[in-house]
């Protein structure tokens, strides 16, 4: 156990942001796998599902913490299948996946942070948000129209920096109080990206995932690059680390979302409860009017 959270530390280290002043994107190759092949990439995935799913269980027991887990990226960089693969051991009743969409009608009613929050994870539970309150700095700077349609009163200053600061609030807020919060981007370099929708549209079995919109979205590629750089900068804290995956090779994306995983959970020292006297002389009881 020791051995293998020691390395799934090695392996993420390089991707773990805690304080973004002078983080560049640039720095990051979509491309990198650290000289790990497949095979052992599978291997390490079997070993960083099993440790995940003995953490959940010690989660869920203890009852004092919950996870939250952020996931960014552009189209096509693989957070479905990330999701999927890397939480394959974890017990269904313990975990919720939500994934955010354009805001309803009734959503855009309310400030931006409340549709997440109505989601946020119970004690014991591990909560997944596939996009999440992070868009409302992403796509909304991409596209300023999306800002207008939330009838915002006057806005003085830089409304971005006003945001991440109150992102951060709200992440510290949920760390004081028992939720373990991890960020994922799942970096993809924009070649890699046109071969994924391609492939998309190339197989019928694969047609429903391809979205013009996507495509169309490219263009404006750069300013989203900006954005994302931008907002790992300022929002990547220690009590809410940002881990910038390469994620052109989905195998090595699993296991390093993995790792990030396993040793964040380790980092709580995770326990099953302890029985009270007053417990144990029940759980005799209990034994005895088995007999």
């Amino acid at each position: 156990m020791k051995t293998s959270i020691k390395a799934a530390r090695r392996l993420t280290d390089p991707y773990r942001v805690t304080n973004g002043r002078s983080f560049r994107l640039k720095d990051i190759d979509p491309d990198d796998v650290q000289n790990i092949t497949k095979v052992r990439a599978q291997e390490a995935l079997e070993r960083g599902v099993e440790l995940l799913s003995e953490e959940q269980e010690k989660l869920y027991a203890q009852d004092r913490h919950a996870v939250l887990l952020i996931f960014q990226a552009m189209d096509a960089a693989g957070k479905d299948g990330t999701i999927k693969h890397v939480m394959s051991g974890i017990n269904p009743q313990g975990c919720q996946v939500y994934a955010f969409k354009q805001p309803s009608s009734q959503e855009l009613d309310h400030d931006y942070l409340w549709r997440t929050a109505l989601c946020l994870p119970e004690r014991g539970r591990i909560g997944i948000f596939n996009r999440s309150y992070y868009e409302e700095v992403l796509v909304v700077r991409v596209h300023p129209e999306y800002l207008e349609a939330q009838r915002l009163p006057p806005v003085k200053g830089d409304i971005w920096k006003r945001r991440f600061e109150e992102i951060n609030n709200f992440e510290r807020y949920l760390t004081n109080n028992g939720t373990l919060v991890l960020k994922f981007f799942l970096y993809v370099s924009k070649k890699e990206q046109r071969e994924r929708f391609l492939a998309r549209m190339d197989d019928p079995e694969k047609n429903w995932k391809f979205s013009v919109k996507d495509a169309k979205e490219r263009q404006w590629w750069n300013e989203y690059h900006e954005a994302y750089e931008d907002m790992i900068r300022h929002t990547a804290t220690k009590h809410a680390p940002w881990y910038v995956v390469p994620a052109n090779n989905k195998w090595f994306t699993r296991i390093v979302v993995a790792a990030a995983i396993a040793t964040a959970l380790d980092d709580l020292k995770l326990t099953f409860p302890t029985l009270s006297p007053a417990q144990r002389e029940e759980l005799r009881r209990a034994r005895q009017a088995l007999a």
